[in-house]
């Protein structure tokens, strides 16, 4: 019985935390089923000692956090666990439900800043050239269109799939060359397009959309807000999305629409841009979740050092005829 209690104490304050997710933060629904898995898994390991997530102990945390390193769970997994938890307690604090957050000593784990993945700029590069040849064909159709627009913007701007899902066609202001994206917690920012990605989406716009909506309205008898329709008219899911920048890459590749996203990031901090702009065009809260680009950009320093650098390890191995 006592344990029929706990249980139906702990799912009745995750429910209420994801609410406040959903409600006042402002989540998206994917979010919020990801914060609620993280949640319940927790909730499972401390009813195995009877307990409850309001009474949960840093040996708790701790201990839920090295079952997951045992079970083989990646480090950057478990960080994003941990990084759930601490705004599941800070939230308890705040409603004064706790007197003490048991995840504040807690060590993220040393991998936390594991370096995103990104794709070689000639591999971006050949990614759109085979859908821009495509979609500037004489026989180009509505998708090709579409889906060359959508990997110029992926791209141009590193937007997160689920903004690219989101996007109406209001939100482009191309006469200004840019784009109102709205991004976790329906946060808004404004993020600049380069000229590509300008033709492609005015291209788009003119050729393709026109006969896309068509066919939602003759569906749904309504004129469709998205930006980015299906075959049928519908708005695409992320999934679809994910999909198509997979079929669009070189072989060898594996890109994703996040790879796409890293990859801007990337390619700019390599190429001189401050963090600071880097952090505003990606829509990151934090600085510190930008900093690992300079990591990235330092990895490739060091590379361009030992091919071209007179004592640069590599080149003395050429020079010596090795």
């Amino acid at each position: 019985m006592q344990s029929s209690s706990q249980d139906s104490g702990n799912v009745r304050v995750v429910r209420e935390f994801v609410a406040y997710l959903r409600v006042e933060k402002g989540l998206r629904p994917a979010s919020c089923e990801a914060y609620q898995r993280d949640l319940e898994q927790f909730a499972e390991h401390v009813e195995g000692r009877d307990g409850l997530l309001v009474g949960a102990t840093q040996g708790d945390v701790s201990g839920f956090m090295e079952g997951l390193r045992g079970h083989g769970v990646e480090s950057r997994s478990i960080a994003r666990k941990l990084s759930c938890l601490r705004g599941f307690y800070r939230w308890l604090l705040m409603d004064k439900r706790i007197q003490h957050d048991p995840t504040v000593n807690v060590e993220t784990p040393a991998s936390w800043k594991i370096l995103p993945k990104s794709l070689a700029e000639g591999e971006v590069g050949e990614m759109l050239e085979r859908t821009g040849a495509a979609a500037r064909s004489l026989d180009a159709d509505g998708l090709a269109l579409r889906d060359h627009a959508i990997l110029e913007l992926l791209y141009a701007g590193g937007l997160r799939v689920g903004e690219i899902c989101a996007l109406r066609e209001e939100d482009l202001h191309l006469d200004q060359a840019r784009a109102q994206v709205r991004g976790k917690g329906d946060k808004e920012r404004i993020v600049p397009l380069g000229r590509s990605a300008v033709e492609a989406l005015e291209r788009y716009l003119k050729l393709g959309r026109p006969g896309l909506v068509k066919a939602g309205m003759q569906r749904a008898g309504s004129w469709p807000r998205a930006l980015f329709l299906s075959v049928r008219g519908k708005v695409l899911t992320r999934q679809w999305v994910w999909e198509m920048v997979r079929a669009s890459a070189p072989s060898g590749s594996h890109a994703s629409p996040h790879k796409l996203r890293h990859s801007c990031a990337t390619h700019m901090v390599e190429h001189g841009a401050d963090l600071r702009s880097v952090q505003t065009l990606l829509g990151h809260a934090d600085i510190a979740t930008t900093q690992v680009y300079t990591h990235v950009a330092l990895g490739r320093l060091k590379q361009v050092h030992r091919m071209h650098h007179p004592r640069g390890k590599r080149r003395v191995g050429v020079a010596s005829g090795e």
